[in-house]
């Protein structure tokens, strides 16, 4: 993912971001844009309750 900012003195920057943090970046983009993660969801697709997998004991994993 490549992102293009405008720093506060105006200068531009360009970024490459890759795996999961490019994931992340763009998670926040969508946020910037007022979209949560269900915007992206398939229709029909229910989000899993916290509760469910909550403390499961699996480590985050952001794989291509």
């Amino acid at each position: 993912m490549i992102v293009t900012a405008a720093n506060l003195d105006g200068t531009i920057t360009t970024v490459t971001y890759e795996f999961g943090l490019a994931r992340l970046i763009a998670h926040e983009i969508d946020h910037l844009d007022g979209l949560l993660y269900t915007a992206r969801m398939a229709a029909g697709v229910e989000p899993i309750p916290v509760e469910q997998y909550r403390q499961t004991g699996q480590t985050c994993s952001y794989e291509r």
